[in-house]
């Protein structure tokens, strides 16, 4: 199965997902999204396999989002996308994609619903919560 995850190493709950893809005994693709960035074709096209809006995938904390007032209702999707690909860091982490879905892992075990292998056993989070996946 191929996996890929756009993937933050600063970000916790990133780290903590493919923590659990390698714990699975999967290896996957691994794009650093804000060295990277995903076309716009791509991006709307993980939109829509996650079904998902882009204002629902717009990352608020420590990014441009109050600054550029992302808040407010008049922005179209179009537009939002368009600041998502003048700002990737407005892009919420991490999206994994498998032969069986696509996900914005958080928190970091609902890549657990796409893994080919979601039983893991026993898995601790970086902030110590214990996660198990029988």
């Amino acid at each position: 199965m191929t996996i890929t995850i756009y993937h933050n190493p600063a970000c916790g709950t990133s780290r903590n997902t493919l923590a659990m893809i390698r714990q699975s005994g999967e290896e996957s693709e691994v794009i650093e999204y804000l060295k990277t960035p995903p076309t716009r074709d791509r991006l709307v096209e993980l939109l829509a396999a996650m079904g998902i809006t882009a204002r629902d995938l717009l990352r608020k904390k420590d990014t441009p989002y109050e600054a550029l007032g992302l808040g407010d209702d008049r922005w179209s999707e179009d537009e939002l996308v368009d600041f998502m690909m003048d700002h990737p860091i407005l892009i919420n982490r991490p999206i994994v994609v498998t032969d069986k879905g696509t996900r914005l892992c958080r928190p970091s075990e609902a890549v657990l619903e796409i893994l080919p292998n979601p039983h893991i056993g026993r898995f601790v989070k970086e902030d110590g919560e214990v996660i198990e996946a029988p």
